[in-house]
């Protein structure tokens, strides 16, 4: 499976399990696996199973939400040789309040420390993070940090007036099958961002590429271009020429 998962992401440095190892693989994931829901649109059901989800993203050159993709790169790690646990997190909302337990699926990689490991969470960071507390981790033009409050680790990042938390979770390690009920909540609930929207997303060495229904976005060094796609026929040409993706 290492071989063809590596020949994915375009991947053809050192496998070690060392911490430069896991920066390159989580970049290298970053840049080449879109964030994308499109499977929800078409009625096709996603399942918390490794098997499947791996053949989605190595087989058939797919992407997928937080489960699929950090699901799979945590196989991918494991079978290189790094010891990997799946953490259950609770995504920060708008109004200050906290998604349920098991809405985002984060990963824990422990080497000489632990990190943060997150292929999953769509425009986030690049690489992974110190699982340590109280202490700014630029990367990228960009500044994250984890602090802990009641009981509970928060990523945040840093915004122009302020930090801004992403998301909340505990060291408590978690199968893939524990986040099989959220997951279908997600793909059926109409108060699920994802039944609402499609969405395919992936960074770019300068910025994000994001197709969010037919409104195409390109960011490139902090500046946004917008343009809209006026017939399902471009939005398919720019699936396949910006992430690889052609549907059936």
């Amino acid at each position: 499976m290492n071989v063809s998962y590596l020949k994915r992401i375009a991947y053809s440095g050192s496998t070690a399990p060392n911490v430069e190892s896991l920066r390159q693989l989580h970049r290298a994931h970053m840049l080449s696996v879109p964030f994308e829901n499109l499977d929800i649109g078409l009625g096709r059901k996603i399942i918390c199973d490794e098997q499947p989800i791996l053949r989605k993203i190595i087989e058939q050159r797919r992407g997928g939400f937080c489960y699929e993709l950090n699901g799979a790169f945590a196989a991918l790690l494991r079978e290189l040789g790094f010891k990997v646990t799946l953490l259950s997190a609770r995504v920060a909302r708008q109004d200050g309040s906290a998604s349920p337990e098991f809405a985002h699926l984060t990963l824990r990689v422990d080497l000489e420390e632990p990190w943060l490991a997150d292929v999953g969470f769509g425009d986030s960071f690049l690489e992974p993070l110190r699982l340590k507390t109280d202490v700014e981790q630029p990367q990228a033009g960009r500044k994250f940090r984890l602090v802990e409050e009641r009981g509970a680790l928060h990523m945040e990042m840093a915004e122009p007036e302020d930090w801004k938390r992403q998301y909340s979770f505990a060291l408590v390690p978690r199968q893939l099958s524990d986040f099989a009920a959220m997951c279908d909540y997600h793909q059926t609930s109409p108060q699920s961002s994802f039944t609402q929207k499609n969405i395919c997303s992936r960074a770019t060495p300068d910025g994000r590429i994001t197709l969010a229904d037919r409104e195409l976005i390109v960011t490139r060094n902090g500046k946004k271009e917008e343009s809209t796609l006026h017939s399902e026929q471009e939005w398919r040409e720019a699936l396949n020429m910006h992430f690889g993706i052609v549907l059936d």
